[in-house]
């Protein structure tokens, strides 16, 4: 089911930088999608009307509230990576201070990445 996830997921997204970026950061981390109690609570399903492509979503507001009222459990870079990935998909707030420093080698690489396809730069 992952794999399909992050493909409908993608198809929601494409055509919206930011959103093509949060998406990817989300899918390409490999932590949340992985996870049932992310996955039945904060993304939702559906046929498009046009072709039928499989599209997803995700709840980003619900999942960040998840993440703070701790109903989400998550490692600290967990919880950044899902921060940041909000952040460019939905527009959320977040501290960069707070996020980015604690971030290994490779989630700080796949977050420039993010940020680069998001400013048209990829």
């Amino acid at each position: 089911m992952t794999g399909a996830l992050a493909a409908a997921l993608r198809a929601a997204a494409a055509g919206v930088l930011a959103g093509e970026a949060g998406t990817e950061l989300l899918v390409s981390s490999g932590h949340f999608l992985h996870r049932e109690d992310f996955t039945a609570r904060f993304t939702e399903t559906a046929a498009s009307i046009s072709d039928g492509t499989v599209m997803a979503w995700a709840d980003w507001d619900a999942a960040v509230a998840a993440l703070d009222s701790g109903r989400l459990p998550a490692s600290s870079g967990e919880k950044a990576v899902l921060r940041l990935a909000a952040s460019l998909a939905n527009g959320n707030p977040v501290s960069l201070r707070d996020t980015v420093t604690g971030l290994d080698d490779r989630h700080l690489a796949l977050l420039t990445d993010a940020i680069r396809h998001a400013a048209g730069r990829s």
